[in-house]
């Protein structure tokens, strides 16, 4: 039974972090940066130091006890996630939740998983982890090529503009973001001392994630911050408490989609890292897919275009079970 709470906790944390974005769709008559500030203040500050002081007994301890030096290495990575996660919001808003998450998504969780091992354990790469790290990277960039060629299709039947920009985008985003996993390995300290401090195993990752995203944060809200005061977007005539609530539910979805896979994957066991890791990841490019064609994103694209998208969503699914396979 708590094997199946587990995977329902992983597979609903994908489906949240999949969905994320979908509310800035109707965000219509706001400018990009307005709704991505507004959706950084709720995700990556109020409902992360919410979570810390609800279920972290003494966060002031916490920190102190893990040290300034471990708190600044895990804020230090964060940033770096941070102008990934920026890069995110560009890229997916200019070529669509399906190709997107598809391209960011796989590219994070290979490189989050081989950067890690060649910086603290590189001996490792010639084992057959490593190997087949390696193999889940080589099958990522296969499934991009392809991706990028459904996405050029489309672009060239529906008349559309800025994809070539977009991906790039995509692809500087899904190799700044595994700066998030970097972040996680150096702040285990703080995690393991919220847990000597009474934190239950399953969320004393939160003490590590609430400072990682909150380094990234100023990245995010500084960029939105230009572009509102460049572009004078500041106000709008569209009634401000609809899409402001739309924000609140964009951060809600983010921050809780992590937290219940982290929740998730405790209860699965020594598989909880790889198995769990593979679900969460799979079904969020899933979700995001069938969100981005149900909201019409490859309306007028070729049949070409889909055979691409489906070959590499493929090729990039089976990337994510070859990277599975490798963390058990």
């Amino acid at each position: 039974m708590e094997w199946f709470w587990g995977v329902l906790l992983v597979l609903a944390g994908g489906a949240m972090q999949g969905s994320f974005t979908l509310p800035q769709k109707y965000m219509r008559g706001w400018a990009w940066e307005k709704s991505w500030l507004l959706y950084s203040v709720a995700g990556m500050i109020v409902f992360p130091w919410l979570l810390v002081a609800l279920a972290i007994p003494e966060p002031a301890a916490v920190y102190s006890g893990a040290g300034s030096g471990v708190v600044a290495r895990t804020a230090l990575f964060g940033a770096g996630w941070g102008v990934g996660s920026v890069l995110f919001g560009l890229g997916v808003a200019r070529v669509g939740m399906a190709l997107g998450f598809a391209i960011i998504i796989s590219l994070t969780s290979v490189l989050g998983s081989v950067v890690p091992m060649a910086i603290q354990q590189p001996d490792k790469l010639a084992t057959t982890q490593g190997l087949l790290l390696i193999a889940g990277l080589a099958a990522v960039i296969g499934g991009i090529v392809l991706c990028a060629r459904a996405g050029a299709l489309k672009e060239s039947a529906t008349r559309g503009q800025g994809f070539g920009r977009g991906l790039a985008m995509c692809i500087a985003s899904g190799i700044l973001s595994p700066m998030f996993n970097l972040g996680f390995s150096f702040g285990k300290p703080i995690q393991d001392q919220a847990a000597r401090l009474g934190a239950g195993p399953a969320v004393a990752s939160i003490a590590v994630l609430a400072v990682a995203i909150t380094a990234g944060f100023f990245f995010n809200a500084g960029y939105c911050l230009y572009l509102l005061g460049r572009n004078r977007t500041w106000k709008s005539e569209v009634p401000g408490l609809r899409y402001t609530l739309y924000a609140a539910v964009m951060g809600f979805l983010w921050l809780f989609g992590m937290f219940f896979y982290g929740v998730g994957a405790s209860k699965l066991g020594p598989s909880g890292p790889s198995v769990g890791w593979a679900l969460f990841m799979t079904f969020m490019v899933l979700v995001a897919n069938s969100w981005g064609l149900a909201t019409g994103e490859w309306k007028g694209a070729p049949r070409r275009a889909f055979g691409y998208l489906a070959a590499g969503l493929a090729v990039m699914i089976a990337a994510l079970a070859i990277i599975a396979g490798a963390r058990a």
